[in-house]
């Protein structure tokens, strides 16, 4: 693929993913295309609906909640075959709706909402906003819902705060409560409950997030500079389903030589809650990827000891958004570590292992992007400035798979627009793709 072609079709996967809940649903779409099934966790996967035997290798995913895990079980996979699991997430910081979310105040109707994650929250104001997540009726059926540019966090006029350029400080229950009409008469859940085609008064929960509206956009000199909302971490999401519908395509990816059993078993694992923490049982903390592996292993009639050799010879690349250098704070970064954009995207590498990233790790990420034709560097933070954490630890600790987190490099982390350079995403997918052949 392009890079034109690549960067085109990831502004698209965002246009369908405000939500965690979308972006699920838009990465099924996709698998659904390229000729994967969905299992459903409460049947008994060893059960095969043609009762049939498979031909050639097989391709699966399951969805929990805001949260995608898809496979590639090559032909003569065995109790012992490891994995190859690409790890990102699907949830970005935002505001989510509260309960009874229709205030009037003042003349106008707002919005209740809480912060999600650790939004960069001057970056969300004067934007025109949107709703999207899922509605829960009685029956417990899910309903996605979208809807369009919907709100506003007005800033407070600098004629009414002559210092502001001085010093911004918001409040987070009193500055960030969005406006959506005027006048006292209004039920934002009533027309929630009317775009998802269901009566207000069936709906008994729902999980609903603030996305920016704005298109994705090219920019910048040849183009090459390319802004978004979601990048941190649809960038990671976007090359991990890239790579595996190809490496899909591609019935020697994960195979043996000449038939003799096959080398791995490549695995996409998009988790929900990341910015929060992963503690969910949908996030990286939670049970689902461990689940997931453990009920491919016993399809292939793999014992505990035969999980925890497949696990022994298992890689995890963590892949989330790291940072370029900041042109107006170098400061801010390593003196030396200084990752530009367009430079490649980043091994992430921390002492106190707030990344997973070892020396094998970096042997094994160093064989990828050379596998791809790709270059990479390293990140690294400046001593004075704690980095954050990534699913990587968290991952390697619960599987005991050894892990190794990389990630593309950006600006603007954490804003409701972020920036990155075109060439980064492509690099990071085909470097995904190498380490899911089997670099």
């Amino acid at each position: 693929m392009t890079t034109d072609a690549y960067i085109d079709d990831f502004a698209r996967f965002i246009q369908a993913s405000p939500s965690s809940y979308h972006a699920v649903a838009a990465a099924a779409r996709r698998l659904d295309e390229a000729g994967f099934s969905r299992l459903d966790e409460e049947r008994d996967w060893s059960v095969r609906d043609d009762a049939g035997v498979q031909d050639g290798p097989e391709r699966r995913y399951v969805i929990r909640d805001g949260a995608i895990i898809a496979w590639i079980q090559p032909s003569g996979a065995s109790s012992t075959t490891p994995f190859r699991v690409l790890g990102s997430h699907t949830d970005s910081p935002a505001f989510k709706l509260k309960p009874k979310p229709t205030i009037a105040n003042r003349g106008w109707l707002q919005a209740g909402v809480e912060v999600y994650g650790g939004p960069l929250l001057n970056s969300w104001l004067d934007r025109e906003l949107e709703l999207a997540g899922r509605l829960v009726t009685r029956d417990g059926r899910e309903h996605l819902v979208r809807t369009g540019p919907y709100l506003r966090i007005p800033q407070l006029a600098i004629h009414l705060d002559r210092e502001v350029n001085s010093g911004l400080t918001l409040d987070k229950q009193r500055h960030l409560t969005p406006v959506f009409g005027v006048g006292h008469a209004g039920d934002l859940l009533a027309h929630l409950a009317q775009l998802g085609g269901v009566p207000a008064w069936d709906v008994a929960g729902y999980d609903l997030l603030t996305a920016d509206t704005q298109a994705p956009a090219r920019f910048g000199k040849d183009d090459e500079l390319f802004a978004a909302g979601r990048m941190d971490n649809l960038s990671s999401v976007y090359a991990g389903l890239v790579a595996l519908i190809a490496a899909a395509a591609d019935e020697t990816v994960g195979g043996g030589a000449s038939g003799s059993g096959a080398k791995h078993i490549s695995v996409l694992a998009a988790f929900d809650h990341e910015e929060l923490g992963s503690e969910s049982r949908s996030g990286a903390s939670g049970p689902l990827l461990d689940d997931v592996l453990t009920r491919i292993g016993a399809g292939l009639g793999a014992t505990p000891t035969d999980r925890l050799r497949a696990y022994a010879a298992s890689w995890c690349l963590s892949a989330d958004a790291g940072h370029a250098i900041h042109p107006n704070y170098p400061e801010r970064h390593d003196p030396v570590n200084t990752p530009i954009a367009g430079g490649g995207p980043l091994l992430k590498i921390n002492a106190n292992q707030r990344y997973a990233t070892d020396a094998l790790g970096a042997a094994l990420w160093a064989r990828a992007c050379e596998r791809a034709g790709v270059s990479y560097q390293e990140f690294v933070s400046n001593n004075s400035v704690p980095c954050g954490s990534t699913i990587g630890p968290l991952t390697a600790t619960r599987l005991g798979i050894r892990t190794v987190d990389v990630g593309v490099p950006l600006l603007s982390m954490h804003s409701a627009r972020e920036l990155c350079h075109v060439n980064d995403p492509v690099a990071l997918s085909a470097a995904v793709g190498a380490f899911f052949a089997g670099a």
